[in-house]
Protein backbone atom coordinates (compact mmCIF):
# COMPACT_ATOMS: atom_id res chain seq x y z
CA UNK A 1 0.00 0.00 0.00
CA UNK A 2 3.12 2.20 0.04
CA UNK A 3 2.62 3.61 -3.49
CA UNK A 4 -0.94 4.56 -2.58
CA UNK A 5 0.14 6.38 0.60
CA UNK A 6 0.09 9.97 -0.79
CA UNK A 7 -3.44 9.52 -2.11
CA UNK A 8 -4.62 8.02 1.18
CA UNK A 9 -2.97 10.85 3.10
CA UNK A 10 -4.87 13.39 0.99
CA UNK A 11 -8.14 11.56 1.75
CA UNK A 12 -7.19 11.34 5.43
CA UNK A 13 -6.61 15.11 5.48
CA UNK A 14 -10.17 15.51 4.25
CA UNK A 15 -11.32 13.33 7.15
CA UNK A 16 -9.36 15.53 9.55
CA UNK A 17 -10.96 18.65 8.09
CA UNK A 18 -14.48 17.25 8.42
CA UNK A 19 -13.92 15.75 11.86
CA UNK A 20 -12.43 18.93 13.27
CA UNK A 21 -15.51 21.00 12.50
CA UNK A 22 -18.07 18.28 13.31
CA UNK A 23 -16.81 17.34 16.77
CA UNK A 24 -15.42 20.73 17.81
CA UNK A 25 -18.81 22.40 17.37
CA UNK A 26 -20.01 21.01 20.71
CA UNK A 27 -17.20 22.72 22.57
CA UNK A 28 -17.78 26.03 20.78
CA UNK A 29 -21.48 26.34 21.64
CA UNK A 30 -21.08 28.62 24.72
CA UNK A 31 -18.93 31.07 22.71
CA UNK A 32 -21.29 31.01 19.74
CA UNK A 33 -24.30 31.61 21.98
CA UNK A 34 -22.62 34.52 23.75
CA UNK A 35 -21.43 36.18 20.53
CA UNK A 36 -24.77 35.83 18.71
CA UNK A 37 -26.75 36.65 21.86
CA UNK A 38 -28.83 33.47 21.88
CA UNK A 39 -29.22 30.64 24.37
CA UNK A 40 -26.95 27.59 24.27
CA UNK A 41 -29.86 25.29 23.25
CA UNK A 42 -30.65 27.70 20.40
CA UNK A 43 -27.02 27.68 19.31
CA UNK A 44 -27.25 23.89 19.37
CA UNK A 45 -29.58 24.11 16.37
CA UNK A 46 -26.43 24.63 14.30
CA UNK A 47 -25.27 21.12 15.27
CA UNK A 48 -28.66 19.66 14.39
CA UNK A 49 -28.57 21.49 11.05
CA UNK A 50 -25.18 19.98 10.24
CA UNK A 51 -26.37 16.45 11.04
CA UNK A 52 -29.48 17.01 8.92
CA UNK A 53 -27.29 18.19 6.05
CA UNK A 54 -25.27 14.98 6.23
CA UNK A 55 -28.40 12.80 6.25
CA UNK A 56 -29.84 14.59 3.22
CA UNK A 57 -26.64 15.21 1.28
CA UNK A 58 -24.95 11.80 1.53
CA UNK A 59 -27.36 9.89 -0.74
CA UNK A 60 -28.57 12.88 -2.76
CA UNK A 61 -25.20 14.24 -3.93
CA UNK A 62 -23.80 10.74 -4.49
CA UNK A 63 -26.73 9.85 -6.73
CA UNK A 64 -26.81 13.13 -8.67
CA UNK A 65 -23.06 12.91 -9.37
CA UNK A 66 -23.19 9.23 -10.38
CA UNK A 67 -21.50 9.92 -13.74
CA UNK A 68 -18.75 12.22 -12.45
CA UNK A 69 -15.11 11.18 -12.37
CA UNK A 70 -14.42 10.30 -8.73
CA UNK A 71 -11.40 12.60 -8.46
CA UNK A 72 -13.30 15.58 -9.85
CA UNK A 73 -16.20 14.83 -7.52
CA UNK A 74 -13.95 14.65 -4.45
CA UNK A 75 -12.41 18.03 -5.29
CA UNK A 76 -15.81 19.59 -5.94
CA UNK A 77 -17.26 18.28 -2.68
CA UNK A 78 -14.35 19.66 -0.67
CA UNK A 79 -14.55 23.06 -2.40
CA UNK A 80 -18.25 23.19 -1.46
CA UNK A 81 -17.38 22.17 2.10
CA UNK A 82 -14.70 24.87 2.36
CA UNK A 83 -17.00 27.62 1.11
CA UNK A 84 -19.77 26.53 3.49
CA UNK A 85 -17.41 26.76 6.46
CA UNK A 86 -16.40 30.27 5.42
CA UNK A 87 -20.12 31.17 5.29
CA UNK A 88 -20.39 29.80 8.85
CA UNK A 89 -17.37 31.81 9.98
CA UNK A 90 -18.87 35.11 8.85
CA UNK A 91 -22.50 34.41 9.78
CA UNK A 92 -24.01 37.66 11.14
CA UNK A 93 -26.75 35.89 13.10
CA UNK A 94 -27.98 32.45 14.12
CA UNK A 95 -30.08 32.00 10.99
CA UNK A 96 -27.07 32.39 8.71
CA UNK A 97 -25.01 30.09 10.94
CA UNK A 98 -27.67 27.36 10.80
CA UNK A 99 -27.75 27.72 7.01
CA UNK A 100 -23.97 27.54 6.80
CA UNK A 101 -23.84 24.42 8.96
CA UNK A 102 -26.60 22.73 6.93
CA UNK A 103 -24.71 23.46 3.70
CA UNK A 104 -21.45 22.20 5.23
CA UNK A 105 -23.16 18.94 6.17
CA UNK A 106 -24.34 18.22 2.62
CA UNK A 107 -20.98 17.03 1.16
CA UNK A 108 -19.82 15.27 4.34
CA UNK A 109 -21.16 11.77 3.69
CA UNK A 110 -20.62 11.91 -0.07
CA UNK A 111 -16.94 12.80 0.45
CA UNK A 112 -16.39 9.81 2.72
CA UNK A 113 -18.40 7.54 0.44
CA UNK A 114 -16.56 8.49 -2.74
CA UNK A 115 -13.27 8.70 -0.84
CA UNK A 116 -13.72 5.11 0.37
CA UNK A 117 -14.13 3.95 -3.23
CA UNK A 118 -11.05 5.94 -4.27
CA UNK A 119 -9.07 4.52 -1.33
CA UNK A 120 -10.06 0.95 -2.23
CA UNK A 121 -9.07 1.63 -5.85
CA UNK A 122 -5.58 2.93 -5.11
CA UNK A 123 -4.84 0.33 -2.40
CA UNK A 124 -6.32 -2.69 -4.18
CA UNK A 125 -9.29 -4.88 -3.20
CA UNK A 126 -7.24 -7.05 -0.85
CA UNK A 127 -6.41 -3.96 1.25
CA UNK A 128 -9.85 -2.34 1.08
CA UNK A 129 -10.50 -2.44 4.81
CA UNK A 130 -7.13 -0.89 5.63
CA UNK A 131 -7.62 1.78 2.96
CA UNK A 132 -10.99 2.78 4.45
CA UNK A 133 -9.35 2.78 7.90
CA UNK A 134 -6.57 5.06 6.65
CA UNK A 135 -9.11 7.55 5.38
CA UNK A 136 -11.15 7.33 8.57
CA UNK A 137 -7.95 7.95 10.53
CA UNK A 138 -8.43 11.60 9.69
CA UNK A 139 -11.50 11.61 11.93
CA UNK A 140 -9.52 10.04 14.75
CA UNK A 141 -6.68 12.56 14.45
CA UNK A 142 -9.34 15.28 14.49
CA UNK A 143 -10.44 14.08 17.92
CA UNK A 144 -6.88 13.90 19.25
CA UNK A 145 -5.53 17.16 17.82
CA UNK A 146 -8.13 19.03 15.78
CA UNK A 147 -10.89 19.29 18.37
CA UNK A 148 -8.65 20.57 21.20
CA UNK A 149 -6.98 23.04 18.80
CA UNK A 150 -10.30 24.25 17.43
CA UNK A 151 -11.62 24.70 20.96
CA UNK A 152 -8.46 26.58 21.98
CA UNK A 153 -8.71 28.80 18.89
CA UNK A 154 -12.33 29.51 19.71
CA UNK A 155 -11.42 30.54 23.24
CA UNK A 156 -8.37 32.61 22.29
CA UNK A 157 -9.37 34.11 18.93
CA UNK A 158 -13.14 33.73 18.75
CA UNK A 159 -15.27 30.87 17.47
CA UNK A 160 -15.26 32.24 13.93
CA UNK A 161 -11.54 31.57 13.55
CA UNK A 162 -12.15 27.86 14.14
CA UNK A 163 -14.28 27.73 10.99
CA UNK A 164 -11.73 29.80 9.09
CA UNK A 165 -9.09 27.24 10.08
CA UNK A 166 -11.29 24.44 8.78
CA UNK A 167 -11.59 26.35 5.52
CA UNK A 168 -7.79 26.39 5.22
CA UNK A 169 -7.68 22.62 5.83
CA UNK A 170 -10.33 22.18 3.15
CA UNK A 171 -8.23 24.11 0.63
CA UNK A 172 -5.18 21.96 1.45
CA UNK A 173 -7.31 18.83 0.94
CA UNK A 174 -8.39 20.05 -2.51
CA UNK A 175 -4.74 20.58 -3.47
CA UNK A 176 -3.74 17.16 -2.09
CA UNK A 177 -6.52 15.33 -3.94
CA UNK A 178 -5.60 17.19 -7.14
CA UNK A 179 -1.91 16.31 -6.84
CA UNK A 180 -1.96 12.74 -5.48
CA UNK A 181 -5.13 10.90 -6.46
CA UNK A 182 -5.59 9.35 -9.92
CA UNK A 183 -8.46 9.99 -12.25
CA UNK A 184 -11.15 7.41 -11.61
CA UNK A 185 -13.92 7.43 -14.22
CA UNK A 186 -17.08 5.64 -13.22
CA UNK A 187 -18.09 2.41 -14.89
CA UNK A 188 -19.57 2.87 -18.36
CA UNK A 189 -22.91 1.51 -17.18
CA UNK A 190 -23.12 3.77 -14.11
CA UNK A 191 -26.08 6.13 -14.10
CA UNK A 192 -28.34 8.12 -11.82
CA UNK A 193 -31.05 5.52 -12.44
CA UNK A 194 -28.80 2.68 -11.24
CA UNK A 195 -27.86 4.62 -8.12
CA UNK A 196 -31.55 5.14 -7.35
CA UNK A 197 -32.21 1.44 -8.01
CA UNK A 198 -29.61 0.53 -5.38
CA UNK A 199 -31.89 2.15 -2.79
CA UNK A 200 -34.50 -0.58 -3.35
CA UNK A 201 -32.19 -3.13 -1.69
CA UNK A 202 -33.92 -4.22 1.53
CA UNK A 203 -30.80 -5.60 3.30
CA UNK A 204 -29.03 -2.31 2.56
CA UNK A 205 -31.64 -0.46 4.61
CA UNK A 206 -31.49 -3.04 7.41
CA UNK A 207 -27.74 -2.40 7.78
CA UNK A 208 -28.35 1.38 7.63
CA UNK A 209 -30.93 1.03 10.40
CA UNK A 210 -28.49 -1.04 12.45
CA UNK A 211 -25.83 1.64 12.00
CA UNK A 212 -28.16 4.50 12.92
CA UNK A 213 -29.33 2.78 16.10
CA UNK A 214 -25.84 1.52 16.96
CA UNK A 215 -24.08 4.85 16.55
CA UNK A 216 -26.85 6.33 18.66
CA UNK A 217 -25.56 4.17 21.50
CA UNK A 218 -22.15 5.79 21.31
CA UNK A 219 -23.46 9.33 20.91
CA UNK A 220 -25.84 9.01 23.85
CA UNK A 221 -22.70 8.84 26.01
CA UNK A 222 -20.30 11.03 24.01
CA UNK A 223 -22.74 13.95 23.81
CA UNK A 224 -22.82 14.16 27.62
CA UNK A 225 -19.27 13.15 28.41
CA UNK A 226 -18.66 16.33 30.45
CA UNK A 227 -21.29 15.61 33.15
CA UNK A 228 -20.21 11.95 33.15
CA UNK A 229 -16.58 12.86 33.87
CA UNK A 230 -17.24 15.66 36.35
CA UNK A 231 -19.72 13.40 38.13
CA UNK A 232 -16.89 10.89 38.49
CA UNK A 233 -14.81 13.53 40.26
CA UNK A 234 -12.66 14.87 37.42
CA UNK A 235 -12.23 18.65 37.02
CA UNK A 236 -13.80 20.28 33.98
CA UNK A 237 -10.32 21.12 32.69
CA UNK A 238 -9.61 17.40 32.26
CA UNK A 239 -12.43 16.91 29.77
CA UNK A 240 -10.40 17.88 26.64
CA UNK A 241 -7.70 15.42 27.67
CA UNK A 242 -10.23 12.62 27.99
CA UNK A 243 -11.68 13.55 24.60
CA UNK A 244 -8.15 13.23 23.21
CA UNK A 245 -8.04 9.76 24.80
CA UNK A 246 -11.31 8.97 23.02
CA UNK A 247 -9.61 9.98 19.78
CA UNK A 248 -6.66 7.77 20.68
CA UNK A 249 -9.04 4.85 21.07
CA UNK A 250 -10.55 5.67 17.68
CA UNK A 251 -7.09 5.64 16.11
CA UNK A 252 -6.29 2.18 17.50
CA UNK A 253 -9.74 0.94 16.54
CA UNK A 254 -9.44 2.26 12.98
CA UNK A 255 -6.36 0.21 12.18
CA UNK A 256 -7.47 -2.88 14.10
CA UNK A 257 -10.87 -2.64 12.42
CA UNK A 258 -9.32 -2.25 8.99
CA UNK A 259 -7.13 -5.33 9.51
CA UNK A 260 -10.05 -7.40 10.77
CA UNK A 261 -12.43 -6.22 8.02
CA UNK A 262 -10.00 -7.42 5.35
CA UNK A 263 -10.47 -10.89 6.82
CA UNK A 264 -14.23 -10.83 7.46
CA UNK A 265 -16.47 -7.79 7.24
CA UNK A 266 -19.50 -9.38 8.89
CA UNK A 267 -17.62 -11.03 11.74
CA UNK A 268 -15.87 -7.71 12.48
CA UNK A 269 -19.27 -5.99 12.65
CA UNK A 270 -20.66 -8.65 15.01
CA UNK A 271 -17.55 -8.32 17.19
CA UNK A 272 -18.00 -4.53 17.17
CA UNK A 273 -21.60 -4.80 18.40
CA UNK A 274 -20.66 -7.23 21.17
CA UNK A 275 -17.67 -5.22 22.39
CA UNK A 276 -19.57 -1.90 22.24
CA UNK A 277 -22.32 -3.42 24.37
CA UNK A 278 -19.80 -4.68 26.91
CA UNK A 279 -18.06 -1.30 27.14
CA UNK A 280 -21.37 0.51 27.66
CA UNK A 281 -22.34 -2.04 30.30
CA UNK A 282 -19.01 -1.41 32.04
CA UNK A 283 -19.56 2.35 31.94
CA UNK A 284 -23.04 1.97 33.40
CA UNK A 285 -21.70 -0.12 36.27
CA UNK A 286 -18.39 1.57 37.09
CA UNK A 287 -18.16 5.08 35.57
CA UNK A 288 -18.84 6.75 38.91
CA UNK A 289 -15.10 6.17 39.46
CA UNK A 290 -12.74 8.46 37.53
CA UNK A 291 -10.36 5.73 36.35
CA UNK A 292 -13.22 3.60 35.07
CA UNK A 293 -14.83 6.54 33.26
CA UNK A 294 -11.61 7.47 31.46
CA UNK A 295 -10.85 3.86 30.55
CA UNK A 296 -14.40 3.34 29.33
CA UNK A 297 -14.32 6.43 27.10
CA UNK A 298 -11.03 5.29 25.54
CA UNK A 299 -12.45 1.81 24.88
CA UNK A 300 -15.68 3.28 23.51
CA UNK A 301 -13.70 5.15 20.87
CA UNK A 302 -11.85 1.95 19.98
CA UNK A 303 -14.76 -0.48 19.65
CA UNK A 304 -17.11 1.85 17.79
CA UNK A 305 -14.48 2.17 15.06
CA UNK A 306 -14.84 -1.57 14.45
CA UNK A 307 -18.50 -0.85 13.74
CA UNK A 308 -17.85 2.20 11.59
CA UNK A 309 -15.36 0.51 9.26
CA UNK A 310 -17.13 -2.85 9.00
CA UNK A 311 -20.58 -1.33 8.41
CA UNK A 312 -19.18 0.98 5.75
CA UNK A 313 -17.54 -1.98 3.98
CA UNK A 314 -20.73 -4.02 4.39
CA UNK A 315 -22.83 -1.31 2.77
CA UNK A 316 -20.38 -1.17 -0.13
CA UNK A 317 -20.78 -4.95 -0.53
CA UNK A 318 -24.57 -4.66 -0.54
CA UNK A 319 -24.52 -2.04 -3.31
CA UNK A 320 -21.93 -3.38 -5.82
CA UNK A 321 -23.37 -1.27 -8.64
CA UNK A 322 -23.21 1.86 -6.45
CA UNK A 323 -20.44 1.41 -3.85
CA UNK A 324 -20.06 5.17 -3.30
CA UNK A 325 -23.72 5.35 -2.32
CA UNK A 326 -23.37 2.44 0.09
CA UNK A 327 -20.39 4.01 1.85
CA UNK A 328 -22.08 7.43 1.94
CA UNK A 329 -25.19 5.97 3.56
CA UNK A 330 -23.02 4.84 6.48
CA UNK A 331 -22.43 8.50 7.32
CA UNK A 332 -26.12 9.28 7.02
CA UNK A 333 -26.72 6.49 9.53
CA UNK A 334 -23.98 7.84 11.80
CA UNK A 335 -25.54 11.29 11.90
CA UNK A 336 -29.03 9.94 12.51
CA UNK A 337 -27.46 8.13 15.43
CA UNK A 338 -25.80 11.38 16.47
CA UNK A 339 -29.12 13.20 16.67
CA UNK A 340 -31.10 10.32 18.20
CA UNK A 341 -28.44 9.36 20.75
CA UNK A 342 -27.96 12.96 21.89
CA UNK A 343 -31.73 13.43 22.25
CA UNK A 344 -32.27 10.21 24.23
CA UNK A 345 -29.24 10.81 26.43
CA UNK A 346 -30.46 14.33 27.18
CA UNK A 347 -33.94 13.01 27.91
CA UNK A 348 -32.82 10.61 30.66
CA UNK A 349 -30.61 13.32 32.16
CA UNK A 350 -33.53 15.76 32.17
CA UNK A 351 -35.65 13.12 33.93
CA UNK A 352 -33.09 13.06 36.71
CA UNK A 353 -31.93 9.48 36.19
CA UNK A 354 -28.28 10.42 36.81
CA UNK A 355 -25.09 10.87 34.82
CA UNK A 356 -24.71 7.13 34.18
CA UNK A 357 -28.17 6.81 32.60
CA UNK A 358 -26.97 7.62 29.02
CA UNK A 359 -24.71 4.54 29.23
CA UNK A 360 -27.73 2.34 29.86
CA UNK A 361 -29.62 3.99 27.00
CA UNK A 362 -26.57 3.34 24.82
CA UNK A 363 -26.56 -0.32 25.84
CA UNK A 364 -30.22 -0.73 24.88
CA UNK A 365 -29.58 0.91 21.51
CA UNK A 366 -26.51 -1.25 20.84
CA UNK A 367 -28.33 -4.50 21.66
CA UNK A 368 -31.20 -3.38 19.42
CA UNK A 369 -28.95 -2.56 16.47
CA UNK A 370 -27.01 -5.80 16.92
CA UNK A 371 -30.29 -7.66 16.62
CA UNK A 372 -31.19 -5.75 13.44
CA UNK A 373 -27.80 -6.54 11.94
CA UNK A 374 -28.13 -10.21 12.83
CA UNK A 375 -31.51 -10.31 11.07
CA UNK A 376 -29.93 -8.76 7.96
CA UNK A 377 -27.24 -11.46 7.99
CA UNK A 378 -29.74 -14.27 8.42
CA UNK A 379 -31.74 -12.95 5.49
CA UNK A 380 -28.63 -13.01 3.31
CA UNK A 381 -27.03 -16.04 5.03
CA UNK A 382 -23.65 -14.31 4.88
CA UNK A 383 -22.27 -14.69 8.38
CA UNK A 384 -19.34 -16.70 6.97
CA UNK A 385 -18.31 -13.97 4.51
Amino acid sequence: MRSSLPALLALSLGGLCIGATEFAAMGLLPMIASNLQVSIPSAGHSITAYALGVVVGAPLLTILAARWDRKVLLMSLMVFYTVSNVVSAFAPNLGWLVLGRFLAGLPHGAFFGVGSVMGAHVAGPEKRGQAVAMMMAGLTVANIVGVPLATWAGMALGWRMSYVGVGVLGLLTVLGVAAWTPKLPVHQESSVAKEWKALSNGPLWLVCAAGAVGFGGMFSVYSYVSPLLTGAGLPIGAVPLVLAAFGGGMTVGAFVGGWLADRSVTKTAVLGFVLTGLVLLGLGLTASHAWAAVTGIFLLGLVTQLLSISLQARLMDLSPSAPSLGAALCHSALNIGNAAGAWLGGLVLALGWGNLAPSWIGLVLTVSCGTIFWVSLRKRKTLTV
